[in-house]
C-alpha cells in the first residue's frame, strides 16, 4: 500500500492539469474572439479612409474640371 499516495498525488496533478487546460482554452477563446473583434473594426475604418480618399480626388477632379471650363 506504500504506492496508494503516489497514485493520489497522480490523479490530483492529472485533475489540476485537466482544469488548467480548461481554463487556458477558455481565455484563448476570448482572446480570439477579440482578435476578431478588432480586424473587423480595423477593416472597417480602412474601408472608410479609401472612401473618404476617393471622394476627395473626385472632389478635386471635378474642381480642376469647373476651373479649366471657365
Amino acid at each position: 500500500m506504500w504506492y496508494l499516495p503516489s497514485i493520489a498525488l497522480a490523479v490530483l496533478g492529472l485533475l489540476l492539469l485537466g482544469f488548467l487546460v480548461v481554463r487556458v482554452v477558455r481565455v484563448l477563446r476570448r482572446f480570439q474572439h477579440t482578435i476578431s473583434m478588432v480586424a473587423t473594426d480595423t477593416h472597417d475604418r480602412t474601408g472608410l479612409l479609401r472612401a473618404r480618399s476617393a471622394a476627395v480626388r473626385v472632389a478635386l477632379e471635378q474642381r480642376r474640371g469647373a476651373s479649366a471650363n471657365q
